[in-house]
């Protein structure tokens, strides 16, 4: 928790920081949608691929100066948000066990961009992000018993386990480009989400030391102002 709380604190200073350059008052909505590339960080190694979900939801924006050249704001989202994992074992293609998990996630993020009013803008999101687990589900093809017989050392405790932690926190940032015109603002844009958060218990009783999500996401947005 005392990394959400710096970057909060970050998040603060910034705006308030804000007051120094030149004023602007551009108050955004819209939506956004992409895909996530999941994986999640295991101690002890689980061997696993990208897991591909959705990544949609409700973005605001406010800018609120303009600073030395640098556009400086805060940026507030809503999303659906589908993580998880996908194994493979080796010798054993056609072996897959995978476990998608439901969030509903918010992301709280420091936006500086630089660019023209009206043209193309290349921005930084970066921040914090909080997650609560809706549900989850698996899905088991191949031989798995067949491989479990012939591989006594696989790791498959995760299979049977049940998510302990359904609220999930970590570090999300990214790098984008936005396009600015009289019809609305197009956004595309590259995150990486770091968990802090274990999805499994993680005392020195129980199997895993660490189970934290981390997703690659690209995403595009259309926002249009409100006010300017």
């Amino acid at each position: 928790m005392r990394y959400l709380t710096l970057l909060l604190l970050l998040a603060a200073t910034l705006t308030a920081h804000a007051q120094v350059g030149e004023q602007r008052y551009n108050f955004a909505l819209g939506i956004n949608g992409g895909i996530n590339m999941n994986k999640v960080s295991f101690v002890p190694k689980v061997n696993q691929k990208n897991l591909m979900g959705i990544n949609a939801g409700l973005t605001a924006r406010y800018i609120s100066e303009k600073y030395f050249g640098m556009i400086c704001g805060a940026q507030l989202e809503l999303n659906f948000s589908q993580r998880g994992w996908d194994e493979y074992y080796e010798y054993y293609p056609d072996v897959h066990y995978t476990r998608t998990m439901n969030y509903v996630e918010v992301p709280l993020l420091a936006h500086l961009a630089f660019g023209k009013e009206r043209g193309l803008r290349v921005f930084l999101n970066l921040g914090p992000q909080v997650a609560f687990l809706l549900g989850d589900s698996h899905e088991t093809s191949g031989d798995m018993e067949g491989m479990l017989n012939e591989n006594l050392y696989a790791e498959t405790e995760q299979h049977d386990m049940a998510i302990d932690n359904r609220f999930d926190y970590g570090i999300t940032g990214g790098l984008g480009v936005e396009l600015r015109t009289k019809a609305g603002n197009f956004l595309v844009e590259g995150r990486y989400y770091f968990g802090l958060a274990d999805i499994f218990a993680s005392t020195k009783k129980d199997h895993f030391d660490r189970s934290a999500n981390g997703s690659i996401i690209i995403k595009a947005s259309y926002l249009f102002d409100l006010s300017k």
